[in-house]
């Protein structure tokens, strides 16, 4: 109980003096697993609050919502988030792929409890970057398959339209910096924005999560 007033009470507010806010929670836009919000790794700039709501209101009649994942921790700039590299300033945020049932509706169910590790992974004749990379030395890359906490919904896959729209009306924003996708899915969705940026092998994967910044 003491925990949780922190959190909820005493938190926030310091943290606003700092520069930083909670993810704003609406309709549209939730996170995939509320460990974030108890564990206080779903603080942003003002900025990215802005550029989240407005994404959410353009995509409003869409079935698509915004599940985020790890953002950043209220309190000082350059402080880790762990396993993250760059997730320390407020300006950053994970976000949840997109997928579909076995009918084809879009939903917002996820296929791993933590919202990271399953991965939508590399299909015949596309460029397999992973491979590349762990080939490379750079062993952490698949890590985050260790961090799923339990796989679930089996059956869902991945919404080649429904990530295409969601990432189409984040790359529209005016204040986005960059998001990172794995190449594979890059080319999967023809995704051709200068935005849209390979965010090395020195990270980890991102075929189970968007990475966005400002």
């Amino acid at each position: 109980m003491i925990y949780l007033f922190f959190i909820y009470v005493i938190v926030p507010p310091i943290a606003r003096w700092q520069g930083r806010e909670p993810v704003v929670t609406t309709e549209s836009i939730s996170p995939t697993n509320y460990m974030t919000v108890l564990l206080n790794r779903n603080y942003v700039v003002p900025e990215m609050n802005n550029l989240l709501l407005k994404a959410g209101k353009q995509l409003k009649g869409t079935n698509i919502k915004i599940k985020y994942l790890d953002a950043c921790f209220p309190f000082v700039k350059g402080f880790p988030l762990l396993p993250h590299l760059s997730h320390n300033d407020g300006r950053k945020i994970d976000l949840s792929l997109v997928y579909e049932n076995q009918e084809k509706k879009i939903t917002d169910l996820q296929k791993s409890i933590s919202g990271y590790g399953v991965y939508e992974e590399v299909k015949k004749g596309e460029w397999d970057q992973p491979t590349k990379c762990l080939e490379a030395g750079n062993f952490q890359y698949d890590f985050p398959k260790y961090l799923t906490f339990g796989s679930i919904n089996k059956e869902l896959k991945f919404s080649n339209n429904g990530n295409k729209k969601l990432i189409s009306i984040l790359l529209a924003q005016p204040n986005l910096g960059k998001l990172f996708i794995e190449p594979h899915l890059k080319n999967r969705l023809n995704l051709n924005h200068p935005k849209v940026r390979f965010h090395g092998c020195r990270a980890v994967r991102h075929d189970d999560h968007i990475h966005i910044q400002l």
